[in-house]
């Protein structure tokens, strides 16, 4: 039985891009006419309202964290994003604690919108820098250049950002263990409090899973990875999730409600949300229309689907999330958030100690080092 209703979050997406890169399998479009921003900050707020029509359970709940990502939504006026953030309020609860954070581009940064995005109420900003290096941003389809990553994050503090997370990735074509560094050295430089730094990976359906680049070999990602690290550690930072790091412990406070199983209302084309309704005892996914064209339709149906989650699948999604932190894993959290009891998951931690992936507590399981290493085999433990 659910004992408990989780932080609530709320992400919204803004799908349009400059250009599509091709590495991204998210949901963006490259903008190939004016952006429709009236419309679709109306659209926004019209979704919010049906989902909270739709699910009773969320009314009276504050928002821990709002995330408005994308696509690129640093393609958003400062006044939308004004409007959005106002829209927002009117329905939802917000305390002077809830952390507010927008994606931005570099290639459409500018210190006035920046300024304007702080005064509309943005209050934790995540630059996609992917790299400072002219080779590799091109390989990438990038549309900025690392001067211009600089000077976004120069325009970010000039506004009043304290809180500003660099997006950086590794293993990209044909980068050397050096360049890798290069790239993270430029970021200390710059003095971020949050840094993502994560492996490029191919993925289906992007530009890139037909026309493959050459990536580093394992060995080469390896070293990579294991420098990087000892250089991050270095530098002050703590890694606390798979690929995040942060200084003087400011984790973002909304993926880490992702990762600890917390409830998030998803608005706009395509987002994902997840609902934990007590009264009904179900944990439900919703799924909203992909499309920029369906979405804007007339008619104003923003659902796609949604659905309960299945008990035989409630394990797998919570660990799923839950591994992805470097932190003890209470049981009575498992308990509460899933609505399942233990001894659901005596075969499958009996499989994980004997494999020696996670050691288990009085109150709590804690991943091993090992475990670390392979936290996909430690997650199929979890599969039924």
């Amino acid at each position: 039985m659910l004992r408990l209703s989780p932080a609530l979050s709320l992400y919204v997406h803004v799908p349009w891009c400059v250009q599509k890169c091709p590495y991204c399998d998210f949901n963006s479009h490259g903008l190939k006419q004016d952006l429709p921003e009236a419309d679709y900050i109306q659209a926004l707020l019209a979704d919010l309202d049906a989902d909270l029509a739709r699910f009773p359970a969320l009314h009276g709940r504050a928002l821990h964290s709002i995330f408005i990502g994308g696509g690129t939504p640093s393609l958003l006026s400062s006044q939308a994003i004004s409007d959005l953030l106002q829209g927002i309020k009117q329905r939802l609860v917000l305390g002077p604690e809830t952390e507010v954070t927008m994606e931005a581009n570099p290639g459409t940064a500018e210190a006035e919108r920046f300024a304007g995005y702080f005064q509309a109420g943005v209050n934790r900003l995540s630059i996609g820098v992917q790299s400072f290096q002219a080779e590799h941003l091109t390989k990438l389809g990038r549309i900025h250049s690392g001067d211009e990553a600089i000077k976004a994050f120069e325009f970010a503090q000039q506004a009043g950002f304290k809180r500003i997370n660099l997006d950086l990735m590794h293993g990209l074509p044909n980068q050397s263990l050096e360049q890798a560094m290069s790239d993270l050295q430029q970021a200390f430089a710059l003095g971020p409090s949050h840094l993502s730094w994560y492996q490029l990976t191919i993925e289906a359906n992007t530009a890139f899973a037909s026309r493959p680049p050459k990536l580093p070999n394992e060995d080469l990602l390896w070293d990579i990875y294991e420098q990087g690290h000892q250089l991050l550690q270095q530098a002050g930072f703590e890694q606390y999730e798979v690929s995040a790091y942060c200084k003087n412990g400011d984790r973002s406070q909304h993926n880490l409600n992702y990762w600890r199983f917390g409830d998030y209302l998803g608005i706009g084309c395509g987002a994902h949300g997840k609902i934990s309704d007590l009264t009904q005892q179900a944990i439900i996914r919703t799924e909203k229309v992909k499309h920029p064209k369906g979405y804007l339709a007339p008619e104003r149906e923003f659902m796609f689907k949604h659905w309960a989650v299945e008990q035989d699948d409630l394990a797998f999604e919570y660990f799923l999330n839950r591994l992805r932190l470097f932190e003890d894993i209470p049981k009575a959290e498992f308990i509460n958030l899933s609505g399942l009891p233990l001894s659901k998951l005596e075969s499958s931690l009996k499989e994980a100690r004997q494999q020696e992936l996670l050691d288990e507590h009085d109150q709590h399981w804690a991943v091993t080092k090992k475990g670390r290493l392979f936290l996909n085999d430690l997650l199929n433990c979890f599969t039924d």
